[in-house]
């Protein structure tokens, strides 16, 4: 087990840390609630262009003056430790880590911050960065799986932020400017909205220390929320040329991370976890309607979805609409006992094997401590899981269907496919 120690600094900045002494590896990162879901239409996905140019140099200020390192440098003083470094960018949050030896945590603390608080966007580095950029949202872009995604977000909440894709769009990519880069950094990275977790074989009160003189001149803020976002529903599609296979995305909402209730994690698990759950066994084993198949509950800072996604022959698309339907109401007939406890055990395997992996049990504890304003013990989560009812799950599917689904279709969709669809759904 992890044990959780929790501190403040006095600039507002949160500071996780998991002791897992049995831990061969430690794992290091930084939190910042400023996502795509913070960026106006005319920034959007600029988030994620900062995020790759963290990396390509920094200008870290010392008592001698100011201590410039290119993008090699950065790589190469991680990777001299051994330690592997990377970053990603989500809807609610931007994250920064690194996974090395416990004995170089504090060297971690100290590259992250460096790499966070004084990167130097150098503009001749922008300008290479951006080709990259470029060919990563065209490779997206062709990505039916993606693209459906993003469909299925639009489909879901219409214009909010929530729906802006974290790459953005071709058009912001091609014109964002360094300045750009240091007024959007300016506004969102600050530490009243910034989790600093470790987790591994550490000395709680000397990886303070290190945080404190790390990250102790991040400027303040105060914590940044996006308003909540209103469901939709709908129904979306988009043909790519050269796709023979249709991937669909259907979903309901659920509530967002701030109602701090696992149910909809639950339910989700009841209907499409394994290959024994209702969703598998029915679609897959018995009807062979499609080759890929899964339900998920997808909770952001602000929205939630419930999400059932699957990978299909065209001519199945309706069949298999029409399949999820009817197991959706007999879930909401009726309650599963059994189902709920292979849901409950599945779950608390995955709870455990979170713990297995330091980074995915921070980014779990720092997301929360973000919309709750508190941090969480593991066991309170495998708790209130634990006390679900079969007779809960049976009304969430109930309360459910009540909802307008939001489905995303793309790939192979041939003429009249939308209006096939929504006749599928009832609707």
């Amino acid at each position: 087990m992890i044990e959780q120690h929790t501190h403040t600094l006095a600039n507002g900045l949160r500071l996780l840390v998991g002791q897992a002494p049995h831990a061969g590896t430690c794992s290091v990162a930084v939190f910042v609630r400023w996502g795509s879901a913070n960026e106006s239409t005319r920034l959007n996905g600029i988030g994620h262009v900062l995020e790759h140019m963290a990396f390509k140099g920094t200008e870290l200020p010392t008592p001698g003056g100011v201590r410039k390192r290119d993008a090699r440098q950065v790589n190469l003083e991680a990777e001299t430790l051994g330690a592997e470094v990377n970053a990603h960018t989500d809807k609610d949050h931007t994250a920064f880590y690194m996974r090395g030896l416990p004995g170089h945590a504090g060297d971690m603390l100290r590259m992250l911050a460096e790499i966070v608080l004084y990167p130097s966007l150098p503009e001749a580095e922008l300008e290479r960065e951006r080709q990259v950029l470029l060919q990563e949202y065209a490779e997206d872009e062709d990505d039916p799986v993606s693209t459906a995604f993003k469909l299925f977000d639009k489909a879901s909440f219409g214009m909010h932020p929530a729906a802006q894709p974290v790459m953005g769009s071709r058009r912001n990519l091609e014109r964002f400017t360094r300045a750009d880069l240091l007024a959007y950094r300016a506004e969102g990275y600050r530490a009243g909205q910034t989790v600093v977790g470790v987790v591994g074989a550490v000395d709680p009160d000397a990886v303070l220390r290190e945080a404190e003189r790390a990250f102790g001149a991040m400027p303040a803020g105060v914590p940044a929320a996006v308003a909540p976002a209103s469901w939709r529903g709908g129904v979306l599609t988009r043909a790519l040329a050269g796709s023979s296979q249709s991937h669909l995305v259907l979903g309901y909402p659920v509530p967002s991370r701030r109602a701090d209730d696992p149910l909809a994690a639950v339910a989700a698990a009841v209907f499409g976890e394994g290959m024994s759950s209702p969703l598998l066994d029915r679609v897959r084993e018995q009807r062979g309607l499609a080759y890929y198949t899964a339900c998920s509950a997808d909770v952001l800072d602000m929205c939630g979805q419930f999400v059932i996604e699957a990978s299909l022959a065209p001519a199945d698309v309706a069949s298999l609409l029409v399949e999820v339907k009817a197991l959706l109401h007999e879930q909401a007939a009726q309650a599963a006992p059994g189902e709920l406890l292979r849901a409950q055990r599945q779950l608390a395997v995955r709870g455990l094997r979170a713990q297995e992996r330091g980074l995915r049990w921070l980014e779990d504890a720092a997301l929360h401590w973000f919309s709750t304003g508190r941090p969480r013990r593991d066991d309170e989560l495998a708790l209130r899981t634990q006390a679900v009812s079969a007779e809960q799950v049976r009304a969430f599917f109930e309360r459910l269907l009540v909802q307008p689904p939001a489905v995303a279709l793309t790939g192979a969709v041939g003429r009249g496919t939308r209006d096939r669809l929504r006749q599928a759904l009832g609707d």
